[in-house]
């Protein structure tokens, strides 16, 4: 079961990269396949994409007419379409005040700078479904773009066992989305970034997935932008005495139910704390209907990590740099301005990570494999480019000129210096 990791000595630091760098080896993208079917997409087209359909899920039809679409919509469970309509709430109204502002300003030569924010033209959102049905995916990938003005967003889910997911379908028709395609893994990213007959291509993708599509996604970037690289879900929850061991077992399950490469890790100074923790999760996995999935991931990269200090959780959490991070502390302000790396903070006992996946309105998108350390979760701000606008006065020019002339000549850039000179009034 899942290892207790004793870092009371000084050479903890020695511990924890071993931690990570065994959890990245199991992460390793497989970009051979992915070339493979990349490349045959984008010379083949439909042809290729139908053939890797049928390959990989048994799919012979990617196209959904609006028949299909609200007959599985009416299928599906009142409670279900009431909990995504909560979700959608929630969602759009946090996002919603996600406000971006253009920049105006003139200098006192009258020369105007500008930077203006304009939404991605089209964008692709790809949801997951080779294991399961994720509404909630749907939700938080397509809503921040139609709040950004996105006009055409298009919606790519593989079927599970044949059928498409209607709680899915429910999400994509509550936001509007209008072109929905059952297709998946990394043909249906290579149809998003190149576009077939029947997909029009798009100019940025967003969406987590399974390996093979963050490969095809890390492959296309250049050609198409892409949210970020995502990688299989963390959490690290740092938890004391007074916190209820049951609750965090069964958070640090939450995520290890979604991957076998998935990490959870649990930070805490009471080593008995830890004992109980680890008690917990063997009783809570005995009825867990993805047990063998949450097992392996627990066994392989999962890890409960004894301390001596404060500073030694924060150490830690900044070397980890957590996807998912929960504070179960009695005193959690004490430490949590000390992180910097980490992609979502749920603050006390009560604040579930499981809950933020769903409706608490933040966003579940979020920075893997380290990657919090430089980048942060999806938001409206993924959906905008941003354009700067120069307009210089003759007096601006002629007073500025000469100092850009001699940077130019410095860097070696005489063309450049020759642009500004001829600009320059003769004296």
């Amino acid at each position: 079961m899942i290892k207790i990791l004793n870092c009371l000595n000084k050479n903890y630091k020695i511990e924890i990269r071993k931690l990570i760098k065994k959890r990245q080896k199991g992460t390793i993208l497989k970009n051979n396949i992915v070339k493979k079917i990349i490349n045959d997409v984008k010379r083949n087209g439909d042809k290729a994409l139908i053939k890797y359909e049928r390959i990989y899920s048994n799919n012979n039809q990617i196209n959904l007419n609006n028949k299909i679409i609200l007959k599985k919509i009416k299928s599906l469970d009142a409670k279900v379409k009431k909990s995504i309509d909560i979700a959608y709430s929630r969602i759009f109204k946090f996002h919603s005040k996600q406000k971006v502002h253009n920049i105006f300003y003139k200098d006192n030569l009258d020369n105007k700078l500008e930077y203006k924010y304009n939404p991605i033209n089209s964008v692709g959102v790809y949801v997951p479904g080779g294991n399961a049905g994720f509404p909630s995916s749907v939700l938080m990938n397509a809503i921040p773009a139609k709040i950004a003005g996105v006009k055409r967003i298009v919606l790519v889910n593989p079927k599970l066992k044949g059928q498409q997911n209607s709680g899915v379908l429910y999400a994509a028709k509550k936001i509007g989305i209008k072109e929905i395609y059952s297709i998946g893994g990394a043909q249906a990213i290579a149809a998003l970034a190149y576009g077939t007959k029947k997909i029009k291509q798009v100019d940025k993708i967003v969406g987590p997935g399974n390996i093979f599509v963050s490969a095809a996604k890390k492959e296309v970037f250049g050609d198409v932008g892409i949210d970020m690289i995502a990688g299989p879900s963390e959490i690290t929850i740092v938890a004391d005495k007074f916190s209820n061991f049951n609750w965090v077992a069964a958070d640090l399950i939450a995520q290890a139910e979604h991957d076998i490469n998935s990490q959870c890790i649990l930070i805490s100074k009471d080593k008995f704390f830890i004992k109980k923790v680890k008690n917990s999760i063997t009783d809570q996995l005995k009825d867990l209907p993805r047990k063998l999935i949450a097992r392996k991931s627990l066994e392989s990269n999962g890890a409960l990590i004894n301390v001596r200090s404060d500073s030694q959780i924060i150490n830690i959490i900044n070397m980890l740099a957590p996807e998912h991070l929960e504070l179960a502390l009695k005193n959690y302000k004490d430490i949590m301005n000390k992180i910097k790396n980490a992609g979502s903070i749920c603050l006390g006992s009560y604040s579930a990570m499981a809950f933020a996946d769903y409706n608490a309105g933040t966003n579940h998108i979020l920075p893997t494999n380290l990657s919090a350390k430089f980048s942060s979760g999806l938001s409206v701000y993924d959906f905008y480019k941003r354009i700067s606008y120069i307009n210089l006065t003759k007096k601006g020019i002629e007073s500025l000129g000469p100092s850009v002339i001699t940077l130019a000549n410095f860097e070696g850039l005489e063309g450049h210096a020759k642009s500004i000179k001829l600009r320059i009034r003769r004296k």
